[in-house]
């Protein structure tokens, strides 16, 4: 079987990833991080999600993005917004640099485990106007990969995965569901309780609802 390492957040969009490339016939390697987020609820969740999916194997990585701050998922003094996103601005949710440094993870095991193949959940359509889920940042690190890397300097493409990159958020829900997958396994939330109960007023719970709700399917998550 080919494989692809999967960046498995625990969230929605990445469980349906998961789904797509296990459907097209990859044997799948997850990757979660714990980098210093406000919750581990994601966490159990991206442990669910492997399980039920039948994932080859699930690893969490520990990086801490804490240290540094700059963001309300990773810096207690900074609240997470319940207004909804402003136009045109980067929200305080953005976690900087964090795409590229979990890419940059799942590249290095992608070479030990000989795949050419890294998925990741990023969406430029329903999202929240971060920078590093736009097409041209995939593209740019698509290309330095194939730089930076012996399998690529040797000629093999290693290549990025994006399949829910122009899909809004119903068209990513009805996908899975058409893959028989429970939603329900899922925490999108950006303050989710230790149960993993979702606060339903934040961006990323605004988004999941209306996109359930655009699917004309019944929304399975646990409100707090």
């Amino acid at each position: 079987m080919k494989k692809a390492v999967i960046l498995l957040s625990g969230g929605l969009d990445s469980a349906t990833v998961l789904a797509l490339a296990q459907n097209q016939g990859y044997e799948c390697y997850c990757l979660s991080f714990d980098y210093g987020q406000r919750h581990n609820a994601e966490l159990a969740a991206a442990r669910r999600v492997a399980m039920a999916l039948g994932a080859k194997e699930h690893r969490v990585a520990t990086i801490d993005l804490a240290a540094f701050g700059g963001s309300a998922l990773t810096d207690a003094k900074i609240e997470v917004p319940v207004d909804g996103v402003q136009e045109g601005a980067i929200p305080v949710t953005y976690v900087p640099a964090r795409n590229t440094i979990m890419l940059s993870f799942a590249l290095g095991w992608a070479e030990v485990l000989g795949a050419h193949e890294i998925f990741i959940g990023v969406n430029a359509v329903d999202y929240s106007g971060y920078p590093d889920c736009r097409p041209e940042f995939i593209a740019a690190f698509e290309r330095m990969a194939n730089l930076a890397t012996k399998v690529g300097v040797e000629g093999a493409q290693l290549h990025i995965r994006t399949p829910l990159i122009n899909l809004s958020k119903a068209e990513i829900i009805q996908t899975g569901a058409s893959l028989g997958f429970d939603y329900g396994l899922t925490v999108s939330c950006y303050k989710a309780d230790l149960q993993g109960r979702a606060c339903g007023v934040c961006d990323a719970c605004r988004l999941r609802r209306d996109g359930f709700q655009a699917a004309g399917l019944a929304d399975p998550t646990h409100y707090q």
